[in-house]
Order: C-alpha cells, then sequence, then structure tokens
C-alpha cells in the first residue's frame, strides 16, 4: 500500500542543515521488522513510525528507530514529528498548540508554534529528568577512542560522566571548541572501554562550553556507532541527558536557565538546540528541549 511520509530537517530554520528525519504516516499495521528495514533503507540517523495511540488523549503513538535498533525516546524525532503532525492538521495557519506523544518511554508534552513564513517550532517537556550512573570510567581510554591527549579530557570542574533521561550517554567535556572538532572517533577503541547502561553501549556524546556561533553555550559532537549512526547532527535526548550534567558540575542556582547548545558544524549541517533548565530547592524541577524544523520533502512509500 501507499504510505506517505515527510523529511524535516530538525533544530534549524533552513533546510539541508540540521538533523534530517522521515516522519511515516499510517504506520499502524507494520511490524517491528519492516520499520527496522524500512528505517535501514532510508537510513537516516532516525525514522519515525507514526501509530494511533491507545489513549484518545494523545494525538499520536511514535515509534522511534535508528539504522541499528529501536530506541525509546528521541530529541529530534519528537520535534519533527510535532512540527509534522501540527503542520499536516494546520497548514500554514498562525498557531500554538500543546499535544502530548506516546513514546515508549512514556507520554511526552509538547508545545508547537506555527507562523506564516517562518519556520516552525517545537518544545517538549522532557518525559524523564536526566539521572546519572555512577561507575568507573577508563579516561585515558576516552581519550585514545576519541584520539586526543588525556589532558584535553576535562575542563573547569566538568568530568566525564554517565547521564540518561532515557537514554544512555556518556558525556565527555573537552578543553574546547577546537580539542571538539579535533575528535577522531574510534568505534572499536570506544566498544572496549565504554559501559553498559540501562542494558545498552553508552554513546559518545562530547561537549565543551562555547561555540562557534556567539549564542551557543556550549559546543557538542555525538557518536553511536551501536546504533548505526557514526555522528549525529543533532541530538535532542544527549542535550536532555546533558542537563543533569550542567546541574551538577556548574551547581545552577534557582530559576530559569536558557541554554543554546551547537551540534553538526563538523558535519557541515549546524544545529540548535534550546535547552531550558527550570531549578528550584537546588534540584531541576523541569527542563524542556526544543528547535525549528522545515520541511524538505514528502511523498509515498509503496509497501
Amino acid at each position: 500500500m501507499a504510505r506517505s511520509y515527510s523529511v524535516y530537517d530538525v533544530f534549524t530554520d533552513r533546510k539541508l542543515a540540521g538533523n534530517p528525519l522521515a516522519v511515516i504516516f499510517d504506520a499502524d499495521d507494520l511490524s517491528d521488522e519492516a520499520m527496522q528495514a524500512i528505517t535501514r533503507e532510508i537510513n537516516l540517523s532516525e525514522t519515525v513510525f507514526v501509530q494511533p495511540s491507545s489513549n484518545p488523549a494523545y494525538a499520536a503513538k511514535l515509534r522511534i528507530f535508528t539504522p541499528g535498533r529501536e530506541l525509546p525516546f528521541a530529541g529530534h524525532p519528537t520535534v519533527g514529528t510535532a512540527v509534522a503532525l501540527a503542520e499536516r492538521a494546520h497548514g500554514a495557519a498562525t498557531l500554538d498548540l500543546v499535544t502530548v506523544l506516546e513514546e515508549n518511554v512514556g507520554p511526552v508534552r509538547c508545545a508547537v508554534r506555527l507562523r506564516e513564513g517562518e519556520a516552525s517550532f517545537a518544545e517538549f517537556d522532557l518525559p524523564r529528568k536526566s539521572q546519572p550512573a555512577v561507575m568507573p570510567l577508563d579516561k585515558l581510554g576516552m581519550a585514545d577512542a576519541l584520539s586526543l591527549k588525556v589532558t584535553e579530557i576535562g575542563f573547569e570542574n566538568h568530568v566525564p560522566s554517565v547521564w540518561s533521561a532515557g537514554v544512555p550517554f556518556l558525556l565527555i567535556p573537552v578543553h574546547d571548541v577546537g580539542a571538539a572538532q579535533r575528535v577522531e572517533f574510534d568505534p572499536q577503541l570506544w566498544e572496549k572501554i565504554v559501559p553498559f547502561v540501562e542494558g545498552a553501549l553508552a554513546s559518545a556524546y562530547v561537549y565543551c562550553r562555547g561555540g562557534v556561533n556567539h549564542v551557543a553555550k556550549f559546543h557538542a559532537r555525538m557518536f553511536a556507532s551501536a546504533m548505526g549512526i557514526v555522528e549525529d547532527p543533532a541530538t535532542g535526548s544527549a542535550a536532555a541527558a546533558l542537563s543533569g550534567a550542567i546541574h551538577h558540575f556548574d551547581r545552577l542556582t534557582d530559576g530559569h536557565h536558557p541554554i543554546m547548545i551547537e551540534q553538526g558544524v563538523e558535519m557541515g549541517r549546524p544545529s540548535f538546540i534550546h535547552l531550558h533548565i527550570d531549578v528550584d530547592g537546588g534540584t531541576i524541577s523541569n527542563a524542556r528541549i526544543g528547535g525549528q524544523a522545515v520541511r524538505l520533502a514528502s511523498g509515498t512509500l509503496d509497501l
């Protein structure tokens, strides 16, 4: 049967930048094996399959796949699909709306902003607060896997740590943007030293303070060979995990903290992830991830 699909560039306001996402509509009768095979065929970092939710209060159920496996939650698929569904339902209208998407991690509340003549914007509350996983880490092994000097690992009081807000990441702070740009990731060395967290190999998320763009507070790169992703242009689930590390290492004061994260610069696909952290009583009371998305293509799959 013919199934409609759209491709969006996410965490960007222009086409051919950001992180591309395929959204497959009317996917309720597809098997897990078929969804995984379609994802490998499309060969983007993630593909979303939209299905009806069993809860009538939710707009849709999302199944999110990388070329390597299914994910319980991911950021750019959530942002991109929230925009895709809103634009599909309302066209080019100027509109603000709130919707809930069902993902394997649980319900995800999203706010969408549509503006005629502008890239649409979506923002979601983190379905889980970022939590640390305390375990021994091989700093020298990390440096080798990233082709960096061990002295380039860490900045200020930031040290390597494992955090998860639904998907686990080994967060590796590096000295500066120059060090981040020099990273040459070796997946074989990485698999020798990376820990298993929540039943999966933790992906590598390299970050530093500052950025190429003056609006960015952090510069990041993400490598996930176990998921079939050589390098990802923008990773909302990693930014969600980073929220916990930022609060932990920077000792954020009570109040609202807007943080812009740039990613994908080295890939020629600059992406800008909006992270908002609310702190109350010394703990994170809420955190949100947001960004813009633009449609690049639409069509049908004859499957």
